[in-house]
């Protein structure tokens, strides 16, 4: 994570609440010659103890993850570019804004009659923000729904720490921030409309770190 403390006070519910409604993410484990990612999807219970995911058999981290394996799993946020123009102050540099969140866990292999009920709650998790009746699992042929079971392999990480970065110019005045933040729509990066809000009003800080 970044190391300016000012841009890791952001309190812990909130950057759950972040990766709660991301649901996506990279999933890091130590390779033979190095690190293994996956891109995947997971759901994240309420407290944020534990994310339940699948990985295809192929996957290196679910080769390797045959007992408890250490793990990170990254979920990244709206990012973008910042001029120093927009500051409205001299003598700055340009710097790239953005929103992070770090689960550090242990990845435990499930048995297989677990999937289908992990696969149906993803699907009706994710389902509800389509404007449309939900998708269900019960759709599939028992040919396809078979196949698939015998692809992918269920998967539950418990989390033991939650970090992250959300460095939205705090370290700027106030107007200077908001100054940037006027900008960011119009410039270079992600999600550039939810950064400038974020940049607008930071989220709430937790309690000191130490």
């Amino acid at each position: 994570m970044h190391p300016n403390p000012g841009f890791r006070k952001t309190a812990r519910a909130e950057a759950l609440a972040f990766a709660r409604t991301r649901s996506f993410g990279i999933l890091a484990s130590s390779g033979a010659d190095a690190p293994d990612l996956a891109h995947i999807p997971f759901l994240l219970n309420e407290n944020g103890t534990e994310a339940q995911l699948h990985l295809a058999r192929s996957n290196p981290i679910a080769r390797a993850c045959t007992g408890p394996l250490p793990v990170k799993l990254a979920v990244s946020g709206p990012d973008g570019y910042i001029s120093p123009d927009w500051y409205a102050m001299e003598d700055q540099v340009p710097t790239w804004n953005y929103v992070a969140v770090h689960l550090t866990g242990t990845l435990h292999p499930l048995p297989l009659e677990a999937l289908p009920e992990m696969l149906a709650a993803q699907s009706a998790g994710f389902e509800t923000f389509l404007p449309k009746p939900p998708w269900t699992m019960d759709k599939l042929s028992e040919e396809t729904l078979a196949r698939l079971m015998r692809m992918i392999q269920p998967f539950r990480l418990d989390v033991t720490a939650v970090d992250s970065t959300y460095k939205l110019s705090q370290n700027k005045p106030d107007s200077a921030r908001l100054s940037a933040a006027r900008h960011v729509p119009d410039g270079f990066g992600t999600e550039l409309r939810q950064l400038s809000d974020l940049m607008r009003t930071p989220p709430p800080e937790g309690p000191e770190k130490g």
